[in-house]
Protein backbone atom coordinates (compact mmCIF):
# COMPACT_ATOMS: atom_id res chain seq x y z
CA UNK A 1 0.00 0.00 0.00
CA UNK A 2 1.26 3.68 -0.96
CA UNK A 3 1.97 5.59 1.87
CA UNK A 4 0.33 8.69 0.28
CA UNK A 5 -2.69 6.27 -0.21
CA UNK A 6 -5.63 6.85 2.32
CA UNK A 7 -6.35 4.93 5.32
CA UNK A 8 -9.77 3.43 3.60
CA UNK A 9 -8.41 3.78 0.33
CA UNK A 10 -8.69 -0.37 -0.04
CA UNK A 11 -13.10 -0.25 -0.23
CA UNK A 12 -13.18 2.65 -2.58
CA UNK A 13 -12.82 1.63 -6.22
CA UNK A 14 -11.63 4.93 -7.92
CA UNK A 15 -9.25 7.42 -6.82
CA UNK A 16 -10.80 10.66 -5.39
CA UNK A 17 -11.63 13.25 -7.58
CA UNK A 18 -9.56 16.17 -7.27
CA UNK A 19 -12.46 19.02 -6.67
CA UNK A 20 -13.66 16.34 -4.04
CA UNK A 21 -10.07 16.03 -2.61
CA UNK A 22 -9.81 19.45 -1.96
CA UNK A 23 -12.96 20.08 -0.47
CA UNK A 24 -12.80 17.15 2.24
CA UNK A 25 -9.68 18.52 3.08
CA UNK A 26 -8.92 19.60 6.92
CA UNK A 27 -5.03 20.10 7.02
CA UNK A 28 -4.83 23.18 6.29
CA UNK A 29 -6.13 24.18 9.63
CA UNK A 30 -6.24 20.89 12.00
CA UNK A 31 -2.43 20.79 11.80
CA UNK A 32 -2.16 22.61 14.68
CA UNK A 33 -4.12 20.32 16.65
CA UNK A 34 -0.30 18.32 15.94
CA UNK A 35 0.72 18.74 19.66
CA UNK A 36 -2.00 17.30 21.25
CA UNK A 37 -2.38 14.56 18.48
CA UNK A 38 0.97 13.58 19.42
CA UNK A 39 0.23 13.35 23.03
CA UNK A 40 -2.59 11.31 22.51
CA UNK A 41 -1.03 8.64 20.21
CA UNK A 42 1.92 8.57 22.73
CA UNK A 43 -0.52 7.61 25.68
CA UNK A 44 -2.23 5.58 23.13
CA UNK A 45 1.04 3.47 22.11
CA UNK A 46 1.86 3.32 25.75
CA UNK A 47 -1.56 1.58 26.54
CA UNK A 48 -1.35 -0.67 23.92
CA UNK A 49 2.09 -2.03 25.15
CA UNK A 50 1.16 -2.41 28.65
CA UNK A 51 -2.03 -4.74 27.61
CA UNK A 52 0.39 -6.32 25.36
CA UNK A 53 -0.93 -5.90 21.54
CA UNK A 54 2.44 -4.30 20.63
CA UNK A 55 5.86 -5.09 21.84
CA UNK A 56 7.81 -2.55 23.94
CA UNK A 57 10.24 -2.35 20.94
CA UNK A 58 7.40 -1.14 18.91
CA UNK A 59 6.46 1.33 21.01
CA UNK A 60 9.67 3.01 21.32
CA UNK A 61 10.08 3.24 18.79
CA UNK A 62 6.64 4.86 17.91
CA UNK A 63 6.82 7.57 20.94
CA UNK A 64 10.52 8.17 19.51
CA UNK A 65 9.25 8.64 15.87
CA UNK A 66 6.15 10.90 17.19
CA UNK A 67 8.41 12.88 19.06
CA UNK A 68 11.06 13.80 16.17
CA UNK A 69 7.46 14.40 14.48
CA UNK A 70 6.48 17.13 16.99
CA UNK A 71 9.95 19.11 17.31
CA UNK A 72 9.84 19.31 13.14
CA UNK A 73 6.71 20.63 13.18
CA UNK A 74 7.60 23.36 16.15
CA UNK A 75 10.19 24.37 13.71
CA UNK A 76 8.62 24.69 10.56
CA UNK A 77 4.90 25.16 11.57
CA UNK A 78 2.73 24.88 8.66
CA UNK A 79 5.44 24.54 6.26
CA UNK A 80 6.48 20.86 7.38
CA UNK A 81 7.33 18.45 4.99
CA UNK A 82 4.47 15.68 5.94
CA UNK A 83 1.71 17.58 5.67
CA UNK A 84 0.60 16.44 2.20
CA UNK A 85 -3.33 17.56 1.46
CA UNK A 86 -3.90 14.38 -0.39
CA UNK A 87 -3.91 12.92 3.31
CA UNK A 88 -6.56 15.18 4.52
CA UNK A 89 -5.73 15.60 7.82
CA UNK A 90 -3.37 16.04 10.82
CA UNK A 91 -4.21 12.72 11.99
CA UNK A 92 -3.33 11.00 8.69
CA UNK A 93 -0.22 13.42 8.25
CA UNK A 94 1.60 12.14 11.26
CA UNK A 95 0.29 8.55 11.02
CA UNK A 96 2.23 8.49 7.28
CA UNK A 97 5.14 10.33 8.46
CA UNK A 98 5.54 8.39 11.42
CA UNK A 99 5.54 4.93 9.49
CA UNK A 100 7.44 6.40 6.61
CA UNK A 101 9.97 6.99 8.88
CA UNK A 102 10.04 3.39 11.21
CA UNK A 103 8.16 1.15 9.19
CA UNK A 104 5.94 -1.67 10.56
CA UNK A 105 5.51 -0.12 14.23
CA UNK A 106 3.90 2.84 12.69
CA UNK A 107 1.28 0.42 11.30
CA UNK A 108 0.72 -0.49 15.14
CA UNK A 109 -0.56 2.82 16.36
CA UNK A 110 -4.09 3.05 15.25
CA UNK A 111 -4.69 -0.24 16.79
CA UNK A 112 -8.21 -0.05 19.28
CA UNK A 113 -8.65 3.18 17.82
CA UNK A 114 -10.44 5.54 15.16
CA UNK A 115 -10.01 8.52 13.53
CA UNK A 116 -12.94 9.23 15.09
CA UNK A 117 -12.36 8.88 18.37
CA UNK A 118 -9.09 10.54 17.86
CA UNK A 119 -10.54 13.43 17.08
CA UNK A 120 -12.72 13.69 19.45
CA UNK A 121 -9.79 13.47 21.76
CA UNK A 122 -7.61 15.69 19.88
CA UNK A 123 -10.35 18.29 20.39
CA UNK A 124 -10.68 17.80 24.01
CA UNK A 125 -7.37 17.64 24.87
CA UNK A 126 -6.88 21.54 22.69
CA UNK A 127 -9.67 23.06 23.88
CA UNK A 128 -8.21 22.04 27.57
CA UNK A 129 -4.53 23.37 26.94
CA UNK A 130 -6.23 26.40 25.27
CA UNK A 131 -8.20 27.11 28.92
CA UNK A 132 -5.20 26.81 30.53
CA UNK A 133 -3.01 28.92 28.50
CA UNK A 134 -6.31 31.52 27.89
CA UNK A 135 -5.75 31.70 31.77
CA UNK A 136 -2.29 32.40 32.15
CA UNK A 137 -2.01 34.83 28.95
CA UNK A 138 -4.94 36.71 27.37
CA UNK A 139 -7.16 36.51 30.69
CA UNK A 140 -4.04 37.78 33.46
CA UNK A 141 -3.13 40.38 31.26
CA UNK A 142 -6.19 41.88 30.85
CA UNK A 143 -7.02 41.90 34.49
CA UNK A 144 -4.12 43.00 35.27
CA UNK A 145 -4.33 45.75 33.05
CA UNK A 146 -7.63 47.10 35.01
CA UNK A 147 -6.35 45.79 38.50
CA UNK A 148 -3.37 48.74 37.46
CA UNK A 149 -5.77 51.57 35.63
CA UNK A 150 -7.61 51.17 39.38
CA UNK A 151 -4.94 51.74 41.02
CA UNK A 152 -3.76 54.71 39.16
CA UNK A 153 -7.27 56.42 39.36
CA UNK A 154 -8.17 54.96 42.83
CA UNK A 155 -8.85 58.73 43.86
CA UNK A 156 -10.61 59.98 41.06
CA UNK A 157 -14.61 60.22 41.30
CA UNK A 158 -16.91 60.06 38.34
CA UNK A 159 -20.81 59.54 37.56
CA UNK A 160 -21.93 56.17 37.32
CA UNK A 161 -25.16 55.73 35.09
CA UNK A 162 -27.71 53.32 35.07
CA UNK A 163 -30.20 53.70 31.49
CA UNK A 164 -27.25 56.03 30.56
CA UNK A 165 -28.63 58.51 33.07
CA UNK A 166 -26.32 59.75 36.08
CA UNK A 167 -26.82 57.65 38.99
CA UNK A 168 -24.32 57.41 41.82
CA UNK A 169 -21.04 58.63 42.51
CA UNK A 170 -18.26 56.12 42.41
CA UNK A 171 -14.34 56.16 42.02
CA UNK A 172 -13.26 55.48 39.10
CA UNK A 173 -11.27 52.68 40.22
CA UNK A 174 -14.03 51.00 41.41
CA UNK A 175 -15.53 50.91 37.73
CA UNK A 176 -12.10 49.90 36.60
CA UNK A 177 -12.49 47.00 39.01
CA UNK A 178 -15.88 46.06 37.48
CA UNK A 179 -14.02 44.89 34.52
CA UNK A 180 -11.46 43.00 36.13
CA UNK A 181 -14.13 41.06 37.93
CA UNK A 182 -15.74 40.51 35.02
CA UNK A 183 -12.80 39.07 32.78
CA UNK A 184 -12.29 36.66 35.56
CA UNK A 185 -15.84 35.46 35.72
CA UNK A 186 -16.09 35.04 31.93
CA UNK A 187 -12.98 32.85 32.30
CA UNK A 188 -14.23 30.40 35.22
CA UNK A 189 -17.04 29.66 32.57
CA UNK A 190 -13.89 27.62 30.32
CA UNK A 191 -13.49 25.70 33.47
CA UNK A 192 -17.20 25.23 34.34
CA UNK A 193 -17.16 22.18 32.24
CA UNK A 194 -14.48 20.41 33.89
CA UNK A 195 -15.59 21.22 37.65
CA UNK A 196 -18.67 19.63 36.52
CA UNK A 197 -17.10 16.48 35.02
CA UNK A 198 -19.42 16.48 32.38
CA UNK A 199 -16.40 16.04 29.91
CA UNK A 200 -15.56 12.61 29.01
CA UNK A 201 -12.37 10.69 27.27
CA UNK A 202 -13.49 9.75 24.08
CA UNK A 203 -10.62 7.66 23.02
CA UNK A 204 -10.49 4.45 22.67
CA UNK A 205 -14.43 4.35 21.76
CA UNK A 206 -13.65 3.95 18.04
CA UNK A 207 -15.51 4.46 15.14
CA UNK A 208 -18.98 4.06 16.89
CA UNK A 209 -19.00 0.79 19.06
CA UNK A 210 -15.59 -0.05 20.57
CA UNK A 211 -13.40 -2.27 20.03
CA UNK A 212 -12.75 -6.00 20.46
CA UNK A 213 -9.38 -5.95 21.58
CA UNK A 214 -8.65 -6.00 25.34
CA UNK A 215 -7.25 -2.31 25.59
CA UNK A 216 -7.58 -0.31 28.80
CA UNK A 217 -8.77 3.08 28.40
CA UNK A 218 -8.13 4.02 31.64
CA UNK A 219 -4.33 3.91 31.28
CA UNK A 220 -4.37 6.22 28.21
CA UNK A 221 -6.24 8.51 30.43
CA UNK A 222 -4.13 8.50 33.02
CA UNK A 223 -1.16 8.73 31.09
CA UNK A 224 -2.55 11.97 29.00
CA UNK A 225 -3.05 13.04 32.67
CA UNK A 226 0.36 13.12 33.36
CA UNK A 227 1.46 16.03 30.39
CA UNK A 228 1.83 19.09 32.53
CA UNK A 229 -0.90 21.69 32.06
CA UNK A 230 -3.28 19.00 30.95
CA UNK A 231 -5.59 17.81 33.21
CA UNK A 232 -6.08 17.83 36.57
CA UNK A 233 -7.19 14.47 38.59
CA UNK A 234 -10.57 13.71 38.85
CA UNK A 235 -11.88 16.50 36.07
CA UNK A 236 -12.69 13.79 33.30
CA UNK A 237 -13.37 9.70 33.21
CA UNK A 238 -13.67 7.39 30.57
CA UNK A 239 -16.69 7.94 28.42
CA UNK A 240 -19.81 5.84 29.43
CA UNK A 241 -21.06 5.15 25.79
CA UNK A 242 -18.69 5.07 22.89
CA UNK A 243 -21.34 5.88 20.44
CA UNK A 244 -21.94 9.03 22.24
CA UNK A 245 -18.74 9.86 22.71
CA UNK A 246 -17.91 9.99 19.15
CA UNK A 247 -20.75 11.89 18.19
CA UNK A 248 -20.50 14.69 20.90
CA UNK A 249 -19.58 17.99 20.30
CA UNK A 250 -20.77 19.43 23.85
CA UNK A 251 -16.92 20.34 25.03
CA UNK A 252 -16.73 22.26 21.72
CA UNK A 253 -20.16 24.14 22.28
CA UNK A 254 -19.16 25.33 26.06
CA UNK A 255 -16.04 26.00 24.61
CA UNK A 256 -17.99 28.79 22.16
CA UNK A 257 -20.31 29.60 24.84
CA UNK A 258 -17.68 31.19 26.98
CA UNK A 259 -15.92 32.80 23.96
CA UNK A 260 -18.63 34.00 23.28
CA UNK A 261 -19.62 35.13 26.87
CA UNK A 262 -16.04 37.09 26.64
CA UNK A 263 -16.89 38.61 23.67
CA UNK A 264 -20.00 40.09 25.11
CA UNK A 265 -17.83 41.73 27.83
CA UNK A 266 -15.22 42.87 25.33
CA UNK A 267 -18.41 44.51 23.41
CA UNK A 268 -19.83 46.20 26.19
CA UNK A 269 -16.40 47.62 27.78
CA UNK A 270 -15.24 48.81 24.16
CA UNK A 271 -19.05 50.88 23.88
CA UNK A 272 -18.50 52.01 27.05
CA UNK A 273 -14.95 53.46 26.49
CA UNK A 274 -16.03 54.53 23.34
CA UNK A 275 -19.23 56.84 24.92
CA UNK A 276 -16.54 57.88 27.49
CA UNK A 277 -13.98 59.13 24.55
CA UNK A 278 -16.71 61.15 23.01
CA UNK A 279 -16.42 64.94 23.19
CA UNK A 280 -19.50 64.79 25.09
CA UNK A 281 -18.27 62.82 27.89
CA UNK A 282 -14.27 63.40 27.58
CA UNK A 283 -13.57 60.94 30.89
CA UNK A 284 -11.17 58.37 28.96
CA UNK A 285 -7.79 58.80 26.94
CA UNK A 286 -6.27 56.52 25.29
CA UNK A 287 -2.88 56.89 23.27
CA UNK A 288 -3.19 57.81 20.16
CA UNK A 289 -1.42 54.52 18.58
CA UNK A 290 -4.86 53.26 19.31
CA UNK A 291 -6.56 55.08 17.50
CA UNK A 292 -7.00 56.27 13.74
CA UNK A 293 -8.12 59.99 12.41
CA UNK A 294 -10.37 60.66 9.34
CA UNK A 295 -9.14 60.77 5.84
CA UNK A 296 -11.54 63.92 5.26
CA UNK A 297 -11.98 65.46 9.18
CA UNK A 298 -8.20 66.06 10.21
CA UNK A 299 -9.85 66.65 13.91
CA UNK A 300 -10.32 63.42 13.73
CA UNK A 301 -9.56 60.80 16.45
CA UNK A 302 -11.55 57.88 16.02
CA UNK A 303 -11.84 54.79 19.01
CA UNK A 304 -11.05 52.60 15.72
CA UNK A 305 -9.56 49.49 17.90
CA UNK A 306 -12.85 49.48 20.52
CA UNK A 307 -14.89 49.36 17.71
CA UNK A 308 -13.54 46.07 15.78
CA UNK A 309 -13.29 44.93 19.44
CA UNK A 310 -17.15 45.62 19.58
CA UNK A 311 -17.73 44.17 15.77
CA UNK A 312 -15.92 41.24 16.27
CA UNK A 313 -18.40 40.02 18.86
CA UNK A 314 -21.09 39.61 16.66
CA UNK A 315 -18.37 36.71 14.53
CA UNK A 316 -18.08 35.10 17.82
CA UNK A 317 -21.59 34.60 18.33
CA UNK A 318 -22.51 33.34 14.85
CA UNK A 319 -19.68 30.97 15.16
CA UNK A 320 -21.66 29.41 18.57
CA UNK A 321 -24.84 29.36 16.61
CA UNK A 322 -22.80 27.66 13.29
CA UNK A 323 -21.88 24.88 15.30
CA UNK A 324 -25.37 24.52 17.19
CA UNK A 325 -27.09 24.69 13.98
CA UNK A 326 -24.61 21.77 12.47
CA UNK A 327 -25.18 19.87 15.44
CA UNK A 328 -29.03 20.15 15.92
CA UNK A 329 -29.57 17.73 12.54
CA UNK A 330 -27.32 14.90 13.05
CA UNK A 331 -28.10 11.23 13.70
CA UNK A 332 -26.14 9.65 16.62
CA UNK A 333 -22.43 8.33 15.70
CA UNK A 334 -19.76 10.32 13.38
CA UNK A 335 -20.97 12.34 10.66
CA UNK A 336 -18.35 14.43 8.38
CA UNK A 337 -20.32 17.40 9.28
CA UNK A 338 -18.49 17.42 12.08
CA UNK A 339 -15.03 18.67 10.79
CA UNK A 340 -16.63 21.39 10.46
CA UNK A 341 -16.16 21.96 14.44
CA UNK A 342 -12.65 22.96 14.26
CA UNK A 343 -12.84 25.34 11.62
CA UNK A 344 -15.23 27.26 13.83
CA UNK A 345 -13.69 26.46 17.50
CA UNK A 346 -10.02 27.78 16.16
CA UNK A 347 -11.91 31.30 14.34
CA UNK A 348 -13.56 32.13 17.61
CA UNK A 349 -10.75 31.56 19.65
CA UNK A 350 -8.27 33.96 17.29
CA UNK A 351 -11.00 36.23 17.58
CA UNK A 352 -11.74 36.24 21.03
CA UNK A 353 -7.42 35.75 22.12
CA UNK A 354 -6.56 38.64 19.47
CA UNK A 355 -9.47 41.41 21.03
CA UNK A 356 -8.36 39.86 24.52
CA UNK A 357 -4.45 41.20 23.49
CA UNK A 358 -5.82 44.19 22.04
CA UNK A 359 -8.43 45.28 24.86
CA UNK A 360 -5.55 44.57 27.51
CA UNK A 361 -3.01 47.42 25.27
CA UNK A 362 -5.46 49.77 24.86
CA UNK A 363 -6.14 49.75 28.77
CA UNK A 364 -2.99 50.14 29.86
CA UNK A 365 -2.25 53.11 27.68
CA UNK A 366 -5.70 54.63 29.05
CA UNK A 367 -6.38 57.40 32.13
CA UNK A 368 -9.27 58.84 33.41
CA UNK A 369 -9.63 62.31 32.60
CA UNK A 370 -10.01 64.41 35.91
CA UNK A 371 -10.11 67.64 34.93
CA UNK A 372 -13.05 66.64 32.40
CA UNK A 373 -15.07 64.75 34.99
CA UNK A 374 -14.45 66.86 38.28
CA UNK A 375 -16.84 69.99 36.81
CA UNK A 376 -19.18 67.51 36.33
CA UNK A 377 -19.96 65.81 39.17
CA UNK A 378 -22.32 68.36 40.48
CA UNK A 379 -24.64 68.05 37.43
CA UNK A 380 -27.46 65.63 37.70
CA UNK A 381 -28.30 65.11 41.74
CA UNK A 382 -25.37 62.40 41.93
CA UNK A 383 -26.08 62.30 46.08
CA UNK A 384 -29.74 62.21 46.11
CA UNK A 385 -29.23 58.89 47.26
CA UNK A 386 -27.07 59.30 49.89
CA UNK A 387 -29.18 61.88 51.04
CA UNK A 388 -31.87 59.57 51.59
CA UNK A 389 -29.59 57.07 53.50
CA UNK A 390 -28.78 60.03 55.62
CA UNK A 391 -32.43 60.33 56.68
CA UNK A 392 -32.72 57.18 57.10
CA UNK A 393 -30.43 57.44 59.86
CA UNK A 394 -32.08 59.65 61.50
CA UNK A 395 -35.12 57.55 61.93
CA UNK A 396 -37.28 58.36 58.78
CA UNK A 397 -39.01 55.01 56.27
CA UNK A 398 -36.85 54.86 53.32
CA UNK A 399 -39.78 55.23 51.14
CA UNK A 400 -40.60 58.28 53.38
CA UNK A 401 -37.07 59.38 52.93
CA UNK A 402 -37.23 58.86 49.10
CA UNK A 403 -40.23 60.79 49.01
CA UNK A 404 -38.79 63.72 50.89
CA UNK A 405 -35.01 63.74 48.67
CA UNK A 406 -37.57 63.59 45.39
CA UNK A 407 -39.71 66.71 46.37
CA UNK A 408 -36.18 68.35 47.31
CA UNK A 409 -34.41 67.99 43.89
CA UNK A 410 -37.91 68.92 42.45
CA UNK A 411 -37.43 72.17 44.63
CA UNK A 412 -33.92 72.98 42.97
CA UNK A 413 -35.00 72.30 39.38
CA UNK A 414 -37.78 75.31 40.19
CA UNK A 415 -35.77 77.59 41.63
CA UNK A 416 -32.78 77.16 39.36
CA UNK A 417 -29.90 75.29 41.91
CA UNK A 418 -28.12 72.17 40.34
CA UNK A 419 -27.06 71.23 43.17
CA UNK A 420 -29.04 69.87 46.71
CA UNK A 421 -26.12 71.28 48.93
CA UNK A 422 -27.08 74.97 47.83
CA UNK A 423 -30.38 74.71 49.86
CA UNK A 424 -30.58 75.68 52.86
CA UNK A 425 -30.75 73.43 56.68
CA UNK A 426 -34.32 75.72 56.81
CA UNK A 427 -35.16 74.30 53.36
CA UNK A 428 -34.54 70.59 54.37
CA UNK A 429 -36.44 70.89 57.29
CA UNK A 430 -39.45 72.34 55.55
CA UNK A 431 -39.86 69.37 52.97
CA UNK A 432 -39.45 67.04 55.94
CA UNK A 433 -41.52 68.42 58.08
CA UNK A 434 -44.23 68.43 55.25
CA UNK A 435 -43.66 64.92 54.29
CA UNK A 436 -43.78 63.74 57.87
CA UNK A 437 -47.10 64.68 58.44
CA UNK A 438 -48.30 63.62 55.50
CA UNK A 439 -47.00 60.13 56.38
CA UNK A 440 -48.14 60.34 59.72
CA UNK A 441 -44.57 59.60 60.71
CA UNK A 442 -42.67 61.14 63.79
CA UNK A 443 -43.47 64.27 62.60
CA UNK A 444 -40.48 66.23 65.13
CA UNK A 445 -37.30 64.87 63.07
CA UNK A 446 -35.26 67.59 61.74
CA UNK A 447 -31.31 68.30 60.16
CA UNK A 448 -28.93 70.69 60.80
CA UNK A 449 -25.67 71.52 59.59
CA UNK A 450 -24.08 67.87 59.38
CA UNK A 451 -26.53 66.85 56.22
CA UNK A 452 -24.56 68.55 54.01
CA UNK A 453 -21.99 65.74 55.05
CA UNK A 454 -23.56 63.64 52.88
CA UNK A 455 -23.82 65.65 49.97
CA UNK A 456 -21.33 66.28 46.84
CA UNK A 457 -20.23 63.37 45.20
CA UNK A 458 -16.91 62.97 46.96
CA UNK A 459 -18.32 62.72 50.19
CA UNK A 460 -20.55 60.54 48.88
CA UNK A 461 -18.05 57.74 48.05
CA UNK A 462 -16.21 58.28 51.24
CA UNK A 463 -19.49 56.96 52.98
CA UNK A 464 -20.01 53.73 51.15
CA UNK A 465 -19.86 50.60 53.72
CA UNK A 466 -21.31 47.79 51.95
CA UNK A 467 -19.31 44.95 50.72
CA UNK A 468 -18.76 45.54 47.29
CA UNK A 469 -19.45 49.02 46.90
CA UNK A 470 -18.03 51.57 44.27
CA UNK A 471 -16.31 53.69 46.72
CA UNK A 472 -14.92 54.52 50.25
CA UNK A 473 -13.03 51.42 52.41
CA UNK A 474 -15.22 48.81 50.49
CA UNK A 475 -13.53 49.76 47.31
CA UNK A 476 -9.92 49.70 49.15
CA UNK A 477 -10.53 45.90 50.54
CA UNK A 478 -11.32 45.26 47.30
CA UNK A 479 -8.58 47.04 45.85
CA UNK A 480 -6.17 45.37 48.04
CA UNK A 481 -7.52 41.91 47.47
CA UNK A 482 -7.20 42.53 43.67
CA UNK A 483 -3.53 43.12 44.08
CA UNK A 484 -2.42 40.36 46.37
CA UNK A 485 -4.41 38.07 43.70
CA UNK A 486 -2.30 39.12 41.03
CA UNK A 487 0.70 39.84 42.74
CA UNK A 488 1.08 43.32 42.00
Amino acid sequence: MSQLQKSWQARISEATDAIAQEFVESMSYDWRLYKVDVAGSIAHATMLAKVGLITDADRDAIVKGLKEIEAEIDRDGPKWAGFKPELEDIHMCVESALTERIGEPGRKLHTGRSRNDQVATDLVLWICDTTHSLGRNEFDAITRAFVDLADRNRDIVMPSFTHLQRAQPISAGAEALTWASAFINALQRFYAPWMAKSVEWPLGAGAIAGTSLPIDRSESLWLVEQRAGILAHDEIDVSRSSIESTATRDIACDFLFALAMTAQWLSRWAEQWIIYMTTEFGFIRIADRYTTSSSMMPQKRNPDMLELIRGRCGNVYGDLFALMTILKGLPIGYNRDLQEDKRIVFRAYDTVSSCLTMAAAIVNSASFDKERIEPTLDRGFLDATSLAEYLVTKGIPFRTAHHIVGTLVARCEREGMHKLGQLSVDAFNEVIASSLAHAKSDATIRVTDEVYSCLGAHNVVKRYQSAGAAGGKPFEEQLKAWKERLGL
